[in-house]
């Protein structure tokens, strides 16, 4: 690159607004900011891009590139493209792991994806190995990281019981650990908060059943994914509390448990087998997820009882979103965890533990719940970009 300089960035920056006394610190520190988007050697950014990494208002970053230009710190490429003509100190680029337990689900694929993306953006080496839902091709890949020498993993498995004997190698390696959905001994995890997000979909559920059923179900139907662990179930606990919580005549309903295995099939033919035991009931569906709720819909339709059933589902995918759209629907909603964004906080969290700084032990994603009502202002561009936003269906 013509006319690098060995200085940093900041220090660079502040020589040159020095003379402009103490009231040029604020732009001594948008012109760092604006230097630091550049986060490889090389970068040839525009304008918008420099914009949405550094939040800056787009006419401060113009008026302060073309000052950093005019020093000499920054040149144009092209009509529109910005370098960096800085060469900072030498830069580690880190090794990270990343064990994915594939792509099968829209959920899996939009974690996966973003993690993907993430690291990409922060020039990070990744070294992706896909478990395909297997627990012992799990184990396996763990023992093939520490062989990787990677700096750090991100362990996306899928299976509970796995996770010790997985955080076991890694420890004894000496490698961190950020651990998404399921948790593993000794790593910081990553994910949804189970139970609040249980909490926000049983308690819309009590408030349906009040207004459309006058406040009375004869059963209660739990879909569960066991294989998933503990922590997973808490969100069907949640949503049972929340259902207790708002109508608490619901709990002499009674309780029907079905393990669906996270799977939209399987929870079809189990909630089919269920339906042919007993009379139509008023039955409220909690499912852990989108592919079990759907699974269930299904069942209960091929059954002519759809209008003896009502659906919450966990994850707002976009298979969920549609039948939400869908008219006579018995899906009111479903409690979305927005998996394309798990990227940026896992990286963001993987560069904060490289870095040598503290972490708390868990962070979790934002939950929010979509409806027939909310679900085309939430989510506008589903029927223009099915694919690129395609976004849950379930850990």
């Amino acid at each position: 690159m013509s006319g690098g300089r060995n200085v940093s960035h900041c220090d660079t920056a502040e020589a040159m607004v020095a003379r402009n006394g103490a009231d040029a610190v604020q732009a001594v520190q948008r012109a760092c900011r604006l230097l630091r988007a550049f986060q490889r050697e090389g970068d040839v950014l525009r304008l918008r891009d420099l914009v949405e990494r550094t939040a800056m208002h787009k006419a401060t970053a113009s008026r302060l590139l073309r000052t950093l230009e005019s020093e000499g710190l920054v040149e144009r490429v092209g009509a529109v493209g910005f370098r960096s003509t800085i060469r900072g100190p030498a830069r580690t680029t880190y090794r990270i792991g990343f064990a994915t337990r594939g792509v099968d689900t829209p959920f899996s694929r939009a974690v996966t994806e973003s993690v993907e993306r993430a690291a990409m953006e922060a020039g990070f080496e990744l070294v992706m190995l896909n478990s395909h839902r297997s627990a012992r091709t799990a184990l396996r890949h763990a023992e093939a990281m520490v062989r990787e020498a990677v700096h750090l993993v991100i362990e996306f498995q899928s299976h509970e019981r796995m996770a010790p004997l997985v955080a076991a190698r890694f420890i004894e390696a000496g490698i961190p650990v950020i651990a998404i959905e399921i948790p593993h001994p000794g790593a910081t995890f990553f994910g949804a908060n189970n139970y609040q997000a249980g909490l926000i979909g049983g308690r819309a559920m009590g408030r349906w059943i009040k207004d459309h059923w006058h406040g009375r179900a004869d059963a209660v139907m739990l879909l569960r994914e066991d294989a998933a662990g503990a922590l997973p179930r808490l969100r069907v606990s949640g949503m049972l509390a929340g259902v207790h919580e708002t109508l608490p005549a619901v709990e002499q309903a009674q309780t029907i448990d079905i393990d669906g295995q996270g799977s939209l099939e399987k929870t079809f033919e189990a909630v089919r087998r269920r339906l042919r035991l007993g009379p139509p009931q008023a039955t409220a569906v909690l499912a852990a997820n989108d592919p079990m709720a759907l699974g269930a819909i299904r069942a209960f339709e091929e059954a002519g009882r759809a209008t003896r059933c009502v659906v919450m589902g966990q994850n707002a995918s976009q298979d969920a979103r549609m039948e939400l759209r869908r008219k006579g629907t018995p899906l009111i909603g479903s409690v979305a965890y927005f998996p394309e964004r798990y990227g940026d906080s896992v990286i963001r969290l993987t560069e904060t533990i490289l870095a040598g700084k503290l972490v708390p032990p868990a962070m979790f994603t934002r939950h929010e719940l979509v409806t027939t009502g909310t679900v085309d202002s939430l989510y506008p561009l589903d029927e223009r970009l099915p694919q690129a936003l395609s976004t849950a269906a379930a850990p």
